[in-house]
């Protein structure tokens, strides 16, 4: 790979999961640095990473992806990274793919890791889904190409794509994913996107209740109107 790359790890109480993580990063991508944020976790999450091998950056508290992410950003600019990579904490994002991210970065500014474009075998079923479908049919419009994935958090960024996240990155429920891609291509960004299977969590238990499943579709719809109508 030319060009530095930072892959960034926003993580928050992921005591379970981030050593193997990080010792997966650094094994599949020797060439690439790994910084993980520690969004005011309750646990030894941060002296795990650091154990592990990966430089860490602390926030005094929780305040969320979007948070840690401007963090992550600012810090490849003030460093010169010409690549952000953002892998999940919890070892869903396989670190395998992220030569196919980089690769596309020679024709866009930010690529997607798509877990609806042929690869796997992950599926979302109900109102999660229509929401899922719903953001993508409005935002490959915006971006006019065709985006199976728009709230998938396993994305590369290049140096332009940095430095527009490292002065503005929302933190607000579904910003980092629907509303920085919403701000990147009414600015002339060009995004694109790669096939990738997702695995399962390495720890922990994600909660999929229908309730939860319709306030997802409810705040989902809002947040794209919200954006949309935003300057």
């Amino acid at each position: 790979m030319t060009g530095s790359t930072l892959i960034v790890v926003p993580a928050w109480n992921e005591s379970g999961s981030i050593e193997s993580v990080v010792h997966e990063i650094r094994a599949e991508l020797p060439w690439a640095d790994v910084l993980v944020v520690d969004d005011g976790s309750r646990d030894d999450t941060g002296l795990k990473a650091r154990a592990a091998g990966a430089t860490v950056a602390r926030l005094p508290y929780n305040l969320g992806v979007g948070a840690a992410m401007r963090l992550g950003y600012r810090y490849a600019l003030a460093r010169g990274y010409d690549y952000v990579v953002q892998c999940d904490a919890d070892g869903q994002h396989d670190p395998r793919y992220v030569p196919q991210l980089i690769e596309q970065l020679a024709e866009a500014d930010i690529v997607i890791g798509a877990r609806f474009a042929g690869e796997g075998n992950y599926r979302v079923r109900g109102p999660r889904r229509w929401a899922m479908i719903l953001l993508s049919v409005v935002l490959s419009r915006m971006a006019k190409t065709k985006l199976t994935d728009t709230t998938s958090g396993f994305r590369a960024a290049n140096r332009r794509a940095i430095e527009l996240f490292a002065g503005w990155y929302p933190v607000e429920y579904l910003g980092d994913t629907v509303e920085t891609l919403i701000y990147a291509a009414r600015r002339g960004l060009t995004i694109r996107q790669v096939p990738v299977a997702m695995r399962a969590r390495m720890a922990g238990t994600p909660s999929h209740s229908p309730m939860k499943a319709m306030i997802y579709l409810f705040r989902a719809a809002f947040v794209l109107i919200l954006s949309v109508v935003r300057r």
